[in-house]
């Protein structure tokens, strides 16, 4: 735990949760090592089935804290790349571990708060979120942490373009239309449901979740065969498995109704 955030773990769940209402949750240094902190215990830990990124607040996150841009001497390229590519690992990560990432954007998220949400495997929102991309004309640069690169692949040039070049926010609902969330949840309510969906993550084969992270992941790429291949290649693991074994056992002496 740190100033800006906070760590919990319940139930093979471990929820990062933004904490820096003051500064409407402005992404510091700070979190961004918590977030890559949590991923590296997601990846090491068996007991850590779930990471569940949040906030508490106005907002999820108003985008990256721009004071830490405010240095007095102009670095050189090279240092700034590396600096980035900082940013870019930890989102490679959370894409890339086998293990499902959410994020639940309880309020507004911006700039990096969506670039975040894009490299996560399932996104929620609450009724009052909305998303943007402003750093054209805010900072006169490209949201460049996968808010054009993962972005697109999500909803589509047509809108990314309204997102990332016109900086047209989005609200909740039309964040479900356009596939850049799977479920708006009541503001009330949110918590709540995006907890239990987290906790029922938990309670799906591990194994069959990782290897179907890599098959979507690779399907998006692959032409049709080679994604079939994969697809085959991947069952053919998880079926030698006790764990399938007992899945099976499982459903054939299950209690029958009369409809069955």
């Amino acid at each position: 735990m740190n100033e800006h955030s906070r760590r919990t773990e319940l139930d093979g769940v471990l929820t990062v949760t933004f904490t820096r209402d003051e500064k409407l949750n402005a992404v510091s240094d700070e979190m961004v090592d918590a977030l890559r902190q949590a991923a590296t215990d997601l990846g090491d830990r068996e007991d850590l089935r779930v990471l569940l990124i949040t906030a508490e607040g106005r907002y999820f996150t108003a985008g990256i804290d721009v004071g830490r841009f405010a240095r007095p001497a102009r670095r050189s390229g090279v240092a700034q790349r590396r600096d980035y590519r900082r940013l870019h690992l930890l989102f490679d990560e959370l894409e890339a571990i086998e293990k499902p990432v959410v994020l639940a954007a309880q309020g507004p998220c911006l700039g990096v708060g969506l670039e975040l949400a894009a490299s996560c495997d399932f996104r929620f929102a609450a009724s009052r979120t909305t998303f943007a991309l402003p750093e054209v004309p805010n900072l006169a640069v490209l949201p460049g942490s996968g808010g054009i690169s993962r972005l697109t692949r999500l909803v589509g040039p047509h809108w990314a373009r309204w997102l990332a070049m016109a900086a047209q926010p989005v609200g909740a609902d039309r964040a479900l239309m356009i596939g850049l969330v799977h479920e708006v949840f009541e503001d009330d309510d949110f918590a709540a449901n995006v907890q239990a969906f987290a906790r029922s993550l938990t309670e799906l084969s591990g194994e069959a979740l990782g290897l179907a992270k890599i098959a979507i992941d690779a399907a998006v790429s692959a032409d049709r065969a080679t994604a079939r291949h994969l697809d085959r290649i991947a069952n053919t693991l998880l079926m030698q498995s006790d764990e399938h074994r007992e899945a099976v056992a499982r459903f054939v002496n299950r209690p029958r109704s009369k409809s069955d």
